[in-house]
């Protein structure tokens, strides 16, 4: 079990030092801001939606470790989707760190770093920003 959660570590760690589509999109149809007042992160998201479809997911701001983690593995994970698709990753997600559902047959992917976060329900909020915000 160490060795799974320092692969989690790890990852997390990755996507905090270099995290995936940080950058201003200067052809998104849609922003949204986000800000966690309790520990002063804050996110801003970029989309651009083509007929119901993800096509590019972006974002700006700074954040603790997990809030960068969560915001990069989130644009991993619902680009190229339908939005539909994004809210029930998100839904998934979700569940999964407040532990309302156990097992939802729902595929989390790289996701699933985040499960231990449930046991620190301040950072519930820092791995759930950027996801409200979009």
């Amino acid at each position: 079990m160490s060795d799974l959660r320092e692969l989690y570590q790890e990852l997390i760690l990755d996507h905090t030092k270099r995290p995936r589509n940080c950058y201003v999109m200067s052809c998104a149809n849609r922003t949204a801001d986000g800000h966690n007042p309790l520990c002063g992160d804050t996110v801003k998201v970029y989309l651009r939606i083509e007929g119901g479809v993800i096509e590019e997911i972006s974002f700006q701001g700074h954040g603790c470790a997990i809030c960068t983690a969560s915001t990069s593995l989130m644009t991993e994970a619902v680009k190229g989707r339908s939005v539909t698709e994004a809210r029930e990753i998100f839904a998934g997600f979700h569940d999964m760190l407040t532990g309302v559902a156990a097992e939802q047959g729902l595929e989390l992917g790289k996701l699933q770093v985040f499960e231990g976060v449930r046991e620190y329900p301040v950072r519930v909020k820092c791995a759930t920003l950027a996801w409200h915000t979009f």
